[in-house]
């Protein structure tokens, strides 16, 4: 089992990271978390294509999570050839109305895009081309809203859900627990440290963690409060008992001279596991 890490950052951009965006990939079969900036692009850097991907867990819908998911969905429809299985999504409330805005063909806001795709034969010999048939399908997308609990299980996975406690009550947030036979990863999405999502964590092999700031440089702000800092994401890690603790999610300030170094010495002085500093295109061995 492997982690492709695709969007390490905040919603700032810059040059090294920007969103969030994770692909675990299992067995043949890759399940992405979140969609932020660029994720499209990203995935194909690293090596793999929008129709490998069949399942798609928002954590929440800031747009640094799923800004592109439109660009993921008319993708992995226009270069598929009509055989692949169709792309099922889940997250927290809005998840379906977001799908239903982008892509329902009396409302959607790309359904202009598909519709000229289905039609034109510019575009159908495009399909035709790389292998499809006629005449040409339109996207199908399963959508679902879903809360805590256990969410979906696969040939040889199970995720389940907790609540993650980030801007609630504007936007719902959810840490996802990926269990397989070759082991199990959590990503909890933006948190602050919370139980909820430690009993989520609890003995798993790998945690995908924010670590947006430097603990003593947030002390006494909303960040410290909503988000976890180079201190409590290791508290949250060691609590939890996980083997292995990947860094994602940190701004960009944490990549000038001497920052990271300082975050990571603040994380091996509470946790005792290992420690990974999050790279975008980065991939991690479970």
């Amino acid at each position: 089992m492997k982690i492709h890490l695709l969007g390490c950052g905040t919603p700032t951009s810059d040059a090294e990271r920007f969103g969030s965006s994770y692909v675990v990939e299992i067995d043949g079969q890759y399940i992405m978390f979140d969609c932020g900036p660029s994720t499209t692009s990203k995935l194909v850097k690293a090596g793999l294509r929008p129709t490998w991907v069949d399942y798609l867990f928002f954590t929440h819908h800031h747009f640094d999570h799923d800004v592109d998911y439109p660009c993921f969905l008319l993708s992995r429809w226009n270069e598929s050839i009509g055989q692949e299985n169709d792309l099922q999504v889940f997250g927290p409330t809005l998840t379906e109305q977001l799908t239903h805005r982008l892509m329902d063909e009396e409302q959607g806001a790309f359904a202009h895009d598909w519709i000229a795709r289905i039609n034109h034969p510019l575009s159908l010999n495009a399909h035709t081309s790389r292998g499809g048939t006629l005449p040409r399908k339109p996207p199908v997308t399963h959508a679902k809203d879903v809360g805590p609990g256990k969410i979906f299980s696969g040939s040889s996975w199970e995720v389940s859900a907790a609540p993650a406690d980030h801007v609630q009550p504007w936007l719902d947030s959810l840490a996802y627990r990926l269990d397989t036979e070759e082991g199990s990863v959590v990503v909890t999405g933006d948190t602050a440290p919370c139980d909820s999502v430690v009993e989520l964590v609890k003995d798993a092999d790998v945690l995908i963690s924010l670590c947006t700031y430097i603990q003593e440089e947030i002390e006494g702000t909303p960040e410290a409060d909503f988000m976890c800092g180079s201190e409590t994401v290791a508290e949250m890690a060691q609590a939890a008992g996980v083997e292995k603790l990947v860094i994602t999610h940190q701004a960009h300030v944490l990549d000038q001279p001497g920052k990271t170094e300082r975050a990571l010495g603040d994380i091996a002085s509470i946790y005792d596991g290992t420690v990974v500093w999050g790279r975008e295109l980065m991939s991690v061995d479970v």
